[in-house]
């Protein structure tokens, strides 16, 4: 189906710069939050970074103009009604997930296409919320969403093919580059990168190295761009503890058993660079 009118769901890191890129590619985006201030300060972040984008020519001001005007803020969900494509950018609790795509399968339209941009949790599961199975899907963004890529795509078990040629071509049109995953636990990127993460967390609370050591194996032996620990204060702690968790009870294997320092961490609001502190210290 062709993709005319976009809404997304959650006003957050994810969904600012998701609404950022859809407006970019020229499409009227819903932006919508429970909160207004959320609202406010995600108005914000796409302001900042098309300035950040326009420092650097990577486009004209017109552009960047035509961007900020393409993006409508709401607090109601109704405003997602006349959306062709809904992508939800909320928090990672299930309930709350099925709860958001049980009223937009009531609100939108009979052929819109419902999409998640969860990390971990089945799409499947979010599915059986509405009654268009065959319209939903997994399209997770990477962050920072402006300037990442790669766009994972995952197929539920009644996903129509034609949904996801649909979600794969808008991908493209947004200068990203979709790779399809099934929808099995982690999907492709997490289920690699969390247990590197979590043996790091391990290697750590056994007195392997000291933090700046682990990190520095990784970034200078293994070229990554950032180290595994400071990778964890940037996703945040809370998320890397909820997909691991997720991680091993899909799979019931103790190979993905959340590290206890992760945990603990997060039990003591160390949640990374959002909290001022996790495994490192951030002004």
């Amino acid at each position: 189906m062709e993709i005319k009118k976009v809404a997304v769901v959650g006003a957050g890191t994810m969904g600012n710069g998701i609404a950022h890129v859809f407006a970019q590619a020229g499409y009227p985006v819903a932006l919508i939050d429970s909160s207004e201030p959320a609202l406010l300060k995600a108005r914000a972040a796409v302001e900042a970074n098309l300035g950040r984008m326009l420092k650097k020519n990577l486009l004209t001001a017109e552009k960047a103009a035509q961007t900020l005007n393409a993006i409508r803020t709401s607090t109601d969900l109704a405003s997602a009604s006349g959306a062709d494509l809904v992508v939800e950018a909320v928090f990672e609790d299930r309930e709350v997930k099925k709860n958001l795509f049980k009223s937009l399968d009531s609100l939108c339209a009979p052929a819109a296409i419902l999409a998640s941009n969860t990390s971990s949790i089945p799409i499947s599961e979010l599915a059986s919320a509405t009654r268009r199975g065959g319209q939903v899907a997994g399209m997770h963004f990477m962050n920072p969403v402006p300037v990442m890529k790669l766009v994972e795509v995952i197929s539920a078990r009644d996903t129509s093919p034609e949904t996801i040629q649909t979600i794969k071509e808008i991908c493209l049109k947004l200068g990203k580059t979709p790779v399809q995953s099934e929808d099995r636990p982690g999907f492709i990127a997490n289920r690699i990168l969390m247990p590197m993460i979590n043996e790091a967390c391990f290697a750590l609370m056994e007195g392997l190295a000291a933090k700046e050591d682990i990190d520095a194996v990784m970034v200078l032996g293994m070229s990554h761009p950032m180290g595994p620990l400071a990778l964890a204060d940037y996703i945040g702690l809370d998320v890397c503890l909820s997909i691991l968790e997720i991680l091993h009870q899909g799979f019931r294997d103790d190979k993905y058993r959340p590290c206890p320092l992760l945990a603990r961490l997060v039990s003591e609001g160390k949640l990374g660079r959002k909290s001022g502190r996790g495994f490192y210290e951030y002004p």
